[in-house]
């Protein structure tokens, strides 16, 4: 008898214990779908948002993103190392790891059903929360109104006749500013044309309010060499606010692609925008060879579109530069064909189309349409 109602108690216990596993996973159905609910709404408030560019302009970019880039700034600014590197190397170790793990899986056929979900799961997860912090800690940006709007600049196609007329005037400021630089230029320690930057930016300020920048983070690339073989010469981190520049790069870049970094960090996301922008810093800067550098690289922007439409006007352009500014390009030009391999075309047409994700329709070709900036504000204010 008493065994009886052992085996009674056991059979009672069991169904008791099953009956709590189907609510426990009951439970967990429903807190993942109220998860998955949520993060689903917050994706379809950010792309409704995107649809706004005034909204996102007026309330985002201009009030609640300042805030948060001077708190990334304050909080990983002052420390001497890239915390955005560091993180990056995390993370691409950790996808490493776990795509190692799937693979191994895969091949002893040891995915189940279970497993499968499971896996799905967290990796909707990981990536909607990567997406959700990277637009709401600075994503949002490509989406906004930007430097054109906020100069009331009327960009619109520009002509052969405009480009013929603005590669002069910028061959006439880079041979003056390389003359002025002398035969050998005595480069700066990169901490200098960090602070160089910073101050070019806080001349910048007394004429444009929107280009005040509080609590610097600008730092040395630990990718530089990697970066040379993908092709970037500098690179903002949207999850820690740090701007950090490819050092590898001929030295008469760095200060202009500082400042297009900056730019960056001050919530022009645009590369575009971001190099007017650099451009309009770098021209307020008090050192010449600021200015050098911004008038080299939009040369070359502005010859390249030229070539496209009259190749002859093009090479006339390049005859008419100083000895030393062609000694600069044949500078360049050897070190990005050092620096080609054969992973850096696949990094491009990954890298352009991420930009055409973010509102930039001509992906890599955004970068030329700064001439188009340039050429809009020369027309307004007559000068560049």
């Amino acid at each position: 008898m008493h065994i009886g109602l052992f085996f009674e108690g056991l059979i009672i216990a069991k169904c008791y214990l099953q009956q709590q596993l189907m609510i426990d996973r009951t439970r967990l159905s429903l807190k993942k779908k109220i998860i998955i609910g949520v993060i689903l709404l917050l994706i379809v408030l950010i792309k409704s948002a995107s649809l706004f560019p005034l909204w996102i302009e007026n309330y985002y970019s201009t009030a609640f993103y300042p805030l948060i880039a001077i708190f990334y700034r304050f909080l990983w600014g002052w420390l001497p190392f890239s915390v955005g590197d560091i993180l990056y190397a995390v993370a691409g170790g950790w996808l490493i790891i776990k795509s190692v793990k799937v693979v191994r899986k895969l091949i002893k056929r040891q995915v189940t059903a279970g497993s499968f979900k499971r896996v799905s799961y967290k990796s909707f997860i990981v990536a909607s929360f990567v997406y959700i912090y990277f637009n709401l800690s600075w994503g949002l940006n490509y989406n906004r109104l930007g430097i054109e709007h906020q100069l009331q600049l009327k960009s619109s196609e520009h002509t052969l006749q405009d480009l013929q007329q603005i590669t002069g005037l910028l061959i006439t400021k880079l041979n003056t500013e390389r003359k002025s630089l002398g035969e050998n230029i005595r480069y700066p320690k990169y901490q200098d044309i960090f602070k160089g930057a910073i101050a070019a930016y806080s001349n910048a300020k007394n004429k444009l309010a929107f280009f005040k920048y509080d609590q610097e983070s600008i730092k040395r690339s630990y990718y530089g060499r990697m970066g040379s073989y993908v092709g970037f010469l500098g690179y903002y981190n949207p999850f820690t606010g740090e701007s950090q520049l490819n050092l590898t790069q001929p030295r008469f870049l760095v200060p202009y692609v500082t400042c297009h970094e900056v730019a960056h960090q001050l919530g022009y996301a645009d590369e575009s925008e971001a190099s007017f922008v650099g451009y309009l810093a770098a021209t307020n800067s008090t050192e010449p060879l600021f200015h050098y550098s911004a008038y080299f690289d939009l040369f070359n922007y502005a010859n390249r579109e030229l070539f496209i439409l009259d190749s002859s006007a093009a090479r006339n352009n390049i005859r008419q530069l100083d000895t030393m500014v062609r000694k600069d390009i044949s500078e360049l030009r050897a070190y990005l064909a050092k620096s080609r391999n054969p992973v850096e075309p696949v990094i491009k047409v990954f890298y352009d189309q991420y930009l055409k994700a973010n509102q930039q329709t001509s992906g890599l070709k955004s970068y030329n349409e700064v001439v188009g900036l340039l050429v809009a504000y020369y027309k307004k204010f007559g000068r560049i």
